[in-house]
């Protein structure tokens, strides 16, 4: 604690403090000083790593402490930040320099994929060129003359290329969406048919061509356009097996996180097991809330609290061991686990009642600033055009009258790790350049979004293993678990077959739709 307050830093976005908070400030400042000089000898050893420039907009801290506090806490108090402490092990050097030569053999294995599917295109694009040039060099004056319809092939032969060559374009030469951990079964097994055609086309052109130096050339380019056409089957065979086969829907699979069991369902068709799991993250990304490990520990802090409410008294003597104390705790615990509930119910209704009567301050105070933001325009139209605020200045002069309000709604749903200063001011901006309502603004806030909205240093997921029992080659089937881990978290998939469905056909003939309406002819009135 006192090597983690080197440094204090305060929010000066925001309103003045009072001169009860500033007395409140020197008073804290000394506290902590004091137990500084009792350690001196840590402090020099530790290492402090200073917080980055776009800190969010409240320390993680302040979730703990939340718990404590009144609903006007932020008038009479000054928020104290400082430098964070860790120490750095001979395994976490260890582990990062793995990581590090995992990541270069990666990037070694995929480029060199690319390398071998670039020389693969380019021979094939070459090699029917070749056959119709190499007689022209090599024995042209015993070549026979090229007719009109040699002629013609020519052209059949230069729009052929150029379609295969916008194909190619459109189906392989894209930009990777990930490293997957092992090939693509299908995209190896057409570069090996490919270069065994081309080997073929080129063995048999040497044989029956070269050698015997054929004059025939109407029939050479015949040979170089056959080439062609089985190239674009082969084209058409790849448009199969990489884009159509896997569109028909063959499977359901429950994605569930295991740290708060969210779970969603998608269908998917034929896959292998590492392209599934591509698939998922990139739905994961999109569908799923953003993970925030600060709504987890409300349970951890509860156990400890009724843990820590528990005495253990020996009263055998210094004999006794540890693993009575420990039956002893846990029988008690039995014990208060009837109470537990009603804890459990109070302090959710306490928490729900805060976070609504937070939400109401903000929604006001935006809404109050909205109100501003429409005057200041009114404003400056009747200003000249040089004199005309843009929206970044317009967004920093209205930030500070929702600072506070926003502060503490984060604070309360411990969203402040997701949003900085500079992001909030960010989207402000953004949503007075596009003349957007204060409920507009508000969205972000107010409901947690999807991974994707957040910037890329706030995400708690980067890196994946792929943990499964099966190959991740082999595609997927009935029963097929795997799972996905990254740091902090994990998701477990679960993977379905859809059900065969029969259906019957009853018919209904139109004639037992008819009916007919008796009427008696004696009636009472």
């Amino acid at each position: 604690m006192s090597a983690a307050m080197d440094t204090e830093s305060t929010y000066s976005g925001y309103s003045h403090y009072s001169g009860h908070s500033k007395k409140a400030h020197r008073q804290g400042r000394d506290r902590h000083k004091s137990p500084r000089s009792k350690d001196g000898s840590r402090s020099e050893k530790s290492v402090t790593i200073q917080t980055p420039p776009a800190e969010p907009l409240l320390g993680n801290d302040a979730s703990r402490a939340e718990e404590g506090q009144d609903d006007n806490w932020g008038e009479t108090t000054t928020a104290i930040t400082g430098t964070s402490e860790h120490s750095i092990s001979q395994e976490d050097i260890a582990r990062i320099s793995k990581d590090l030569e995992d990541s270069v053999g990666l990037d070694c294995k995929r480029y060199l994929g690319l390398t071998v599917a670039a020389v693969l295109g380019l021979l094939v694009f070459l090699t029917p060129i070749a056959f119709i040039l190499l007689p022209q060099i090599l024995w042209r004056d015993d070549l026979e003359p090229c007719g009109t319809v040699c002629e013609g092939l020519f052209i059949s032969v230069a729009f052929k290329l150029l379609i295969l060559l916008i194909g190619t374009w459109a189906l392989f030469f894209r930009q990777p969406k990930a490293d997957l951990p092992r090939v693509f079964v299908f995209r190896a097994l057409l570069l090996v048919l490919i270069f065994l055609f081309v080997f073929s086309y080129w063995l048999f052109y040497g044989v029956r061509i070269l050698d015997s130096k054929d004059t025939n050339y109407q029939g050479i380019v015949q040979y170089a356009v056959s080439l062609v056409d089985a190239l674009l089957f082969i084209h058409y065979l790849a448009i199969v097996l990489l884009e159509l086969r896997q569109l028909q829907p063959m499977f359901t699979v429950k994605v569930v996180r295991s740290t708060d069991g969210e779970s969603r369902y998608y269908s998917l068709g034929h896959l292998s097991i590492q392209r599934a799991a591509l698939v998922v993250l990139e739905n994961y990304y999109r569908d799923f809330t953003v993970y925030n490990p600060a709504l987890l520990t409300a349970s951890k802090s509860r156990a400890a609290k009724h843990m820590a409410g528990l005495k253990v008294y020996n009263v055998d003597g210094p004999g006794n061991n540890a693993s009575g104390q420990s039956r002893a705790m846990i029988a008690a615990a039995a014990r208060r686990r009837d109470s537990s509930h009603n804890e459990l119910y109070y302090e959710e209704a306490d928490h729900e009642r805060r976070v609504k009567k937070r939400r109401a301050r903000l929604v006001v105070a935006v809404e109050e600033a909205f109100t501003h933001i429409k005057r200041l325009q009114a404003e400056e139209q009747q200003k000249a055009p040089g004199e005309m605020m843009d929206p970044r200045e317009a967004a920093q002069a209205i930030f500070p009258s929702m600072a506070r309000a926003l502060q503490k709604y984060l604070r309360t749903t411990r969203q402040q790790q997701y949003h900085s200063m500079e992001s909030i001011l960010q989207h402000l901006s953004f949503c007075i350049t596009n003349n957007m309502t204060p409920k507009a603004f508000l969205e972000r806030y107010l409901n947690p979004g999807p991974t994707l909205q957040y910037d890329r240093d706030r995400w708690f997921s980067k890196q994946w293993t792929l943990v499964s029992e099966e190959a991740v080659t082999s595609g997927l089937q009935d029963g097929i678990v795997f799972v996905l881990k990254c740091l902090d978290f994990s998701l477990v998939v679960n993977v379905k077959k859809i059900p065969f469905i029969k259906l019957s056909e009853e018919f209904i003939d139109p004639k037992s739709h008819k009916f007919v309406l008796r009427l008696q002819s004696e009636t009472s009135v």
